[in-house]
């Protein structure tokens, strides 16, 4: 095994050389052995061996470039990046791109970056609807006095199976289950069909699966859901008097008052919530980008890339993914219009990294499923499942990220002292 390894620039560097065929066919020729120990369930295939063989030499080889470049374990920042894997006569050419963590000067004064704002204040109107709208919410569903068909808004209880190929699916059924239809809330096109419905009526309901569908089995699939409607509903709202707060707060002393104060902090809180989403969060991480210079790794770089090309083209039809792949230099293209992007991205991301770990701002496991149940819980979506779909997915270092930026933007703006 031949390394070499070339400083690119302070935090990059190029490992390049060659392996022996010798070496991977000696390391193929352990792993067979040791197989062969083993019992006959645990045993691999001659291909998944040879694929263990070649990944235990390129971490070797990695390793080795490493040593060679007396580089610091500790402060490498992602996975290797493969720029080129060359079969020659008798060996196997690597060039492989890794990165250390970049310098970022958190001394310098960074608070004058914080945008000037006005904290809001809920107006008596904007909170007399806000408290409307939550006693209608908080009003018991009953059965209509007089039978009608669907329309929508209407509140239906129906039971539901759903089939795929004509076979029912998990997940795909329920009992007594109440929908809004026009919520939107359900699998496009499923409440539209449930318009017109009359009591003890039974309709095939027929559906397509979104294909960014969260569970991948259902994702872009046809299906057939038979769906019959027992009833309507309608919910008459609470009347607002000192009884509904004390049972709303769960306090003896409360008020309409003490849940007019609450509903105005509630109001304030969502407004102000829409001014840093939409004004003072996009000021910030300009303002960040601009006031910090650093190197940043090309190897993550690169990996961020792919991430956002694959979001790109999740969307794409069979015909578009064949033209993509067969033009290289339109894939080129591609990957090229979102390099910036991904640059502002990866340099946010170490900067936010680095100031969180100054000002001693972390984020724990339960916040980030906190803020999921709560996101759940304002889209209309099942709590548990989302969650799921984060670690299935290994989406929660993100939203971990995600959380720490905010904890961090709410710092420098003050929000702790308000």
């Amino acid at each position: 095994m031949k390394v070499t390894v070339e400083k690119v620039d302070d935090i990059n560097y190029i490992i390049s050389g060659t392996v022996e065929n010798s070496v991977i066919e000696d390391k193929v020729a352990k792993l067979k052995e040791e197989a062969a120990k083993k019992p006959n369930d645990e045993k691999s295939t001659d291909e998944n061996i040879e694929q263990d063989a070649a990944g235990q030499v390129f971490q070797d080889f990695i390793s080795a470039g490493i040593k060679e470049g007396n580089l610091n374990v500790e402060n490498l920042l992602g996975q290797p990046g493969l720029k080129k894997y060359e079969q020659q006569d008798d060996s196997i050419y690597f060039e492989v791109e890794v990165a250390v963590s970049p310098e970022i000067d958190v001394d310098i004064d960074y608070k004058d970056i914080a945008p000037t704002y006005t904290k809001p204040t809920a107006s008596p109107e904007a909170v007399e609807a806000k408290l409307a709208e939550f006693a209608q919410k908080q009003a018991p569903f009953t059965k209509l006095d007089e039978p009608k068909p669907i329309e929508n808004g209407d509140v239906a209880v129906i039971d539901f199976t759903g089939y795929i190929n004509g076979k029912p699916f998990e997940g795909g059924s329920a009992e007594k289950f109440n929908i809004q239809v026009g919520s939107n809330k359900f699998i496009p096109g499923f409440e539209e069909q449930l318009v017109g419905m009359e009591y003890g009526e039974e309709r095939d309901v027929i559906v397509t699966f979104p294909k960014d569908y969260s569970a991948d089995d259902l994702a872009g699939k046809e299906a057939k859901f038979v769906v019959k409607l027992h009833e309507i509903q309608e919910q008459k709202p609470e009347t607002i008097d000192d009884a509904f707060a004390k049972k709303v707060l769960n306090n003896e002393t409360a008020t309409v008052e003490t849940l007019k104060k609450q509903f105005a902090e509630q109001t304030t809180a969502e407004e102000l919530s829409q001014i840093y989403m939409r004004e003072l969060k996009p000021k910030i991480v300009e303002a960040l980008l601009e006031k910090f210079d650093f190197t940043l790794p090309n190897n993550i770089v690169e990996q961020e890339i792919d991430a956002k090309v694959r979001e790109k083209t999740r969307g794409f039809s069979e015909e578009q993914h064949k033209a993509y792949m067969e033009d290289k230099g339109k894939f080129k293209e591609l990957r090229e219009s979102v390099r910036d992007e991904a640059r502002k991205s990866i340099k946010l991301a170490l900067i936010v990294e680095a100031l969180a770990k100054k000002e001693g701002i972390d984020v724990h496991e339960q916040e980030v499923i906190a803020a999921l149940g709560y996101q759940a819980t304002m889209t209309g979506q099942d709590p548990q499942a989302l969650l799921k779909y984060y670690q299935d997915n290994n989406l929660m270092t993100s939203a971990k990220m995600g959380l720490t930026e905010d904890k961090l933007f709410g710092h420098i703006l003050g929000f702790h002292k308000a």
